[in-house]
């Protein structure tokens, strides 16, 4: 375990990368990278496509280990467990893509997120919560997930992460190939988990979005945190401006 830092900081952090380094055979995706999740609060990464930002939740998440670097989960060493291990730890992914099962109900695919012993005897009381907080859902419990429509699915998807009741959920793309009515739509949701004290860890596409729902981000570009702070300071940054959110700062007149 760390030790406590003096001023209680330590106590804020629920989850901390230091260093990490991941590579997909001898091709090297992340290079030190190091960031941290505060309590109750929603973190971001931001950056283009193959920046490494699905990379770093996937490792967080155990899917892939990494060569060097650690993690810590309320101060204790999580590096080497297993995925399983860590949603056992109340780590809970809701994957790009949203990877539902198509052939299976809604309520099946929720079910599907307390699969472990321990998250079973909830889950009952967990599905009347995930229908509380997704009505439309409740709805087509019957239906099967492959006839829903995208923003369904992603509600199922976050559902079914919701399902283990995690510490940390964290969310990669969550607003991929939806329409922009639906896009604002799941971006309440999120706003509402987090209210609800879900410490969240995003992995946005919709940068203006990701970062106004945001306290702190991290900007990474070729597998490297390049840039972090609060929300409000990347928004008002003349790179984050005029690369990820498209705008071009004003020439004065002459």
């Amino acid at each position: 375990m760390t030790e406590p830092q003096p001023d209680g900081k330590q106590n804020d952090k629920l989850l901390v990368a230091e260093g990490l380094e991941v590579s997909y055979g001898t091709t090297q995706v992340l290079w030190g990278v190091s960031l941290s999740v505060a309590r109750g609060k929603v973190t971001c990464i931001i950056g283009s496509n193959g920046a490494g930002k699905t990379t770093s939740l996937n490792t967080v998440a155990g899917m892939l280990r990494a060569k060097k670097g650690r993690l810590l989960l309320n101060g204790d060493d999580i590096t080497s467990l297993s995925a399983r291990d860590r949603v056992r730890r109340h780590i809970s992914l809701v994957p790009e893509g949203r990877q539902l099962w198509p052939g299976m109900s809604v309520e099946e695919n929720l079910l599907m997120g307390c699969f472990l012993r321990q998250f079973r005897p909830k889950a009952h009381p967990g599905l009347e919560r995930i229908y509380g907080l997704f009505p439309r859902l409740k709805e087509r419990r019957h239906q099967m997930a492959g006839t829903l429509s995208g923003g369904e699915q992603q509600m199922c998807a976050i559902g079914r992460g919701l399902m283990s009741e995690p510490q940390l959920l964290m969310l990669d793309e969550p607003s991929l190939g939806l329409a922009p009515k639906l896009v604002d739509e799941i971006f309440k949701f999120i706003t509402n988990i987090a209210s609800q004290g879900v410490t969240i860890l995003l992995v946005g596409q919709n940068v203006n979005y990701t970062l106004q729902i945001s306290h702190y981000g991290y900007v990474m570009e070729t597998g490297r945190i390049t840039l972090e702070g609060p929300t409000e300071m990347l928004m008002n940054n003349e790179f984050v401006r005029r690369a990820y959110l498209g705008i071009a700062e004003e020439t004065p007149s002459t």
